[in-house]
């Protein structure tokens, strides 16, 4: 008989069947079988938090089948995810089969590669209840915070609101961030630029005016600004002290989840929920042509910098061979993980080094590739020697006044020749300084005085709001892509671009839960409070005095609000909208329903009215000459359609434009790629299709 398998998804199903052969079935879970149901609070408070767990609504036939595989094979192996998640579903996988929990039937897959698989097979455990308890606690104090102060929120506001622990954490950063720029007063200075010309060759440079013989010099005035340049123009212009010098700049570390989800963001414009999507395809194994299905990179929820010998050792020779041992530093580089890591896996790195992008393109997703590519660049680089930079700075004298110029060119590219991180690009736009030796005359071609204003801190950006989480300890790396989904889903804020701004909603929860619930969405409190499951994961603390320690004071601060805010109904502004109501004249209001968001009149019961929202987009149908609006699919992807539906079935995915077709004069619509080429969908039209600046 066969030995059972138990992984999570069909995929890593897929490419984990393909390492063991005939002697196992391997059977994907689907992810959690046993779970809190949603209907109520399912944790017995009184008894020490004991939860009230079932199967998962729609997997009882699911569970059925797991439970027939495994009376029939010769033995089972729980090969779940290797985290805290991972080890949970492997425990509820045992209670539901019945196996003894203490038996080494746990297995962990660091990679899903045939070394990597045998690794695995090759050292069964038991189940690590300290990992399990620690996901129990998350999982119970997450159920506690959220099913309490939910429905408080609902009844103080309105309906479908969510409080969470981590979730309101963040919102309370977007919102302060937004209050320290509605409280920011700019601040009028002024600098003076150089531009000069340097013999023999007259190239032409920029220096910035810094100060006197006697200190820097602080322009705040328009006034100021003009007497300097006054005094400034009457001088002439030596190069004074010069100092060339070298600089070493070395390669990012590999990624983690959380600098993954950064740089995604930054350099690919993916949000978190997309980047972590792709990478558990990735690792879980995708279809490569003449190879078939397998896992390129390593697990991806990791917070640890630790890369295996192996892998360092195949890098070098890939580096070596590719571009030569000039490009290899002294000694294989190993970086150093957070104090507070968990340093549970290896960093997120290409599970072969040998398995370029390039060859695996065409079996990839547009999203695969474009994150297989990033997280290979960036581990290849990472072994590579520095990039050395000559620098040049120097002092321009102009009688007693001084201007300071600097500038570097690139001595050896080191792996910039295959990577650069993206908060390094202003660096790399920097240009070089012609060369320049003390004493020598320069001819000044402008001298400009610049105003400026004192600029307040920018909104969070997805990038910048989980490299803050990350830094203060709030939530964990796996985290942050269901924290920010549920933030902009629930609309307490939303994305100008790719910032964050606070909605009304968000600033009245996040100012109700200050008064009330302060704990709630204290930064350190919140981060403490992840130690503290971090020291059960340890087994340092017993998972039930953690959620004693939280919640009996928790309690007392929950039913104080209720009482005191007991009748108490918070308005907000925008929920009042231009729409007239057409039966009794006054301003129609977005109300919440079951089914989502409404328009009623505020009239009510006097006035019962009531209508659909709708999203205009001023735009024509170019099938009938109704109004295009914005509709969602089932799935929330936005996409547009005529108002007149059923009577009009036109409908794109491509938003409307403003402009007419020049052939036909219908309505032209936009193309989301880079370029948003506008084109006519009117058949027989003979309009070509161009870019709007050739409008």
């Amino acid at each position: 008989m066969a030995k059972l398998v138990i992984v999570e998804s069909p995929s890593k199903a897929k490419t984990i069947k393909k390492y063991l052969g005939k002697d196992y079935e391997v059977i994907a879970s689907m992810g959690h079988v046993r779970d809190l149901p949603k209907a109520r609070l399912c944790v017995d408070v009184k008894d020490d938090f004991k939860p009230k767990y079932s199967v998962i609504k729609g997997k009882e036939k699911l569970v059925k089948e797991l439970k027939e595989a495994a009376a029939e094979s010769d033995g089972v192996l729980l090969a779940t995810d290797p985290d805290r998640e991972g080890e949970a579903i492997s425990w509820h996988l045992a209670y539901l089969l019945g196996l003894d929990e203490h038996a080494p039937d746990r297995v962990t897959f660091n990679e899903i590669t045939k070394t990597g698989v045998e690794e695995g097979m090759s050292h069964p455990r038991e189940i690590d209840l300290d990992l399990v308890n620690a996901q129990q606690a998350r999982r119970i104090l997450d159920r506690l915070v959220g099913y309490t102060l939910s429905p408080f929120l609902a009844k103080t506001i309105r309906r479908g609101l969510s409080a969470g622990r981590v979730q309101s954490v963040a919102v309370r950063m977007i919102v302060d961030r937004e209050e320290e720029i509605k409280a920011f007063v700019p601040q009028e200075y002024w600098t003076i630029d150089a531009k000069m010309t340097a013999p023999p060759a007259r190239a032409t440079f920029t220096a910035a005016f810094y100060g006197d013989e006697n200190g820097e010099i602080k322009i705040t005035s328009e006034e100021e600004a003009n007497q300097l340049l006054a005094a400034i123009e009457k001088e002439e212009f030596y190069v004074g002290a010069v100092k060339k010098g070298k600089k070493n700049r070395s390669p990012a570390p590999p990624f983690i989840t959380s600098t993954l989800q950064q740089e995604a963001s930054r350099k690919l414009g993916f949000q978190a929920r997309r980047t972590m999507k792709a990478a558990q395809e990735l690792y879980e194994g995708v279809e490569v042509k003449d190879q078939g299905s397998m896992g390129l990179i390593t697990y991806m929820r990791t917070d640890s910098l630790r890369i295996s010998e192996d892998a360092i050792r195949d890098a070098t020779e890939y580096i070596e061979g590719r571009w030569g041992q000039k490009y290899l530093p002294p000694k294989p580089r190993h970086f150093k993980s957070r104090a507070n890591a968990q340093d549970g896996h290896e960093a997120i790195r290409p599970a072969s080094v040998a398995i370029t992008p390039e060859q695996v393109k065409d079996s990839l997703t547009g999203d695969q590739y474009k994150l297989y590519k990033l997280i290979w660049e960036r581990f290849v680089a990472c072994q590579m020697a520095n990039c050395v930079l000559n620098t040049t700075q120097a002092t321009i004298e102009a009688g007693k006044y001084l201007f300071r110029a600097s500038g570097f060119n690139v001595a050896f590219e080191g792996f910039t020749v295959l990577y650069e991180e993206s908060a390094e690009e202003e660096e790399k736009a920097g240009k070089d300084l012609p060369p320049l030796e003390e004493g020598i005359k320069l001819r000044l071609r402008e001298l400009k005085g610049n105003q400026h204003f004192t600029q307040p801190p920018p909104r969070y950006t997805e990038a910048s709001l989980i490299k803050t989480l990350e830094e203060n300890g709030i939530g964990r790396p796996s985290t942050y892509a269901a924290t920010i989904s549920t933030i902009t889903s629930r609309e307490y804020v939303v994305r100008e671009g790719k910032a964050f701004k606070p909605t009304e909603l968000g600033e009245v929860i996040t100012k109700l839960m200050k008064e009330r619930f302060p704990k709630i969405v204290n930064v350190k409190f919140t981060a403490q409070v992840e130690n503290e499951l971090d020291a059960v994961q340890r087994g340092d603390e017993e998972w039930v005095d953690t959620l004693h320690r939280f919640y009996d004071d928790f309690d007392k601060t929950v039913q104080k609000a209720k009482k005191e805010m007991d009748g108490v109904k918070i308005k907000l502004k925008e929920d009042e909208t231009d729409v007239i109501c057409e039966k009794c004249g006054r301003k129609m209001v977005v109300k919440v329903g079951r089914y989502g968001k409404f328009l009623a009149c505020p009239g009510y019961p006097e006035c019962k009215n009531i209508k659909k929202i709708v999203n205009e987009t001023g735009a024509e149908c170019p099938k009938c000459g109704g109004k295009i609006i914005e509709r969602k699919s089932k799935k929330g992807r936005v996409f547009y359609g005529c108002s007149e539906y059923p009577n009009c079935d036109f409908v794109s995915w491509d938003p409307p434009s403003k402009e007419k077709c020049p052939v036909c004069g219908k309505t032209l619509m936009q193309k989301k790629t880079k370029d948003k080429t506008l084109y006519c969908v009117t058949p027989d039209c003979t309009f070509p299709g161009k870019k709007p600046e050739e409008s």
